[in-house]
């Protein structure tokens, strides 16, 4: 016996009996074999099977229907892909950007004030004492005026009660 309870002679038998089932049902053959006239398989002997407690649900009978009908296993990995038929997807052309109006330059213009102010005040003749306060001043304007420019709500024309929109 083994370390886990069971007979190598008894695991040797049920491969044997798992193996010919498979060849049973077709499982391993090439085509060469399948040519020539096939002999009924013969049975090997089952290994005795241990008794079963009481109450206990028998195992389900094999059903091997599910294999059958459908595309071979060969055309379906080496054949050719079905994505590659004759219609390709064109996306459409994207939308154009939308123009920019005059609170973004406004925004655009208090973020570059303010970085400049913080990284070179020198330039034009201000202290850094001067100059990081009016800096942080402009970016924080900046932030602000972007952050009230932020669409809140749905867009124009759309029904609220009416869910999600795509």
């Amino acid at each position: 016996m083994s370390s886990h309870g069971t007979d190598p002679e008894d695991v040797d038998a049920a491969f044997a009996a798992i193996v010919a089932d498979l060849r049973a049902e077709g499982v391993g053959k090439f085509d060469e074999e399948t040519l020539e006239p096939q002999q009924p398989p013969q049975q090997p002997p089952q290994p005795p099977q241990p008794p079963r407690p009481a109450g206990a649900v028998p195992p389900p009978e094999r059903d091997a229907s599910w294999r059958g009908g459908g595309t071979p296993w060969d055309d379906v990995v080496l054949g050719d892909d079905p994505a590659e038929d004759n219609e390709h997807f064109v996306p459409p052309e994207p939308p154009p950007l939308p123009r920019p109006g005059k609170g973004a330059f406004v925004v655009l213009l208090f973020f570059l004030v303010g970085l400049f102010l913080l990284i070179a005040p020198g330039v034009i003749g201000l202290s850094a004492t001067v100059g990081t306060p009016l800096g942080i001043l402009s970016l924080v304007i900046a932030l602000a005026l972007l952050l009230l420019r932020v669409k809140q709500g749905p867009p124009d024309g759309a029904d609220p009660s009416n869910g999600a929109q795509v």
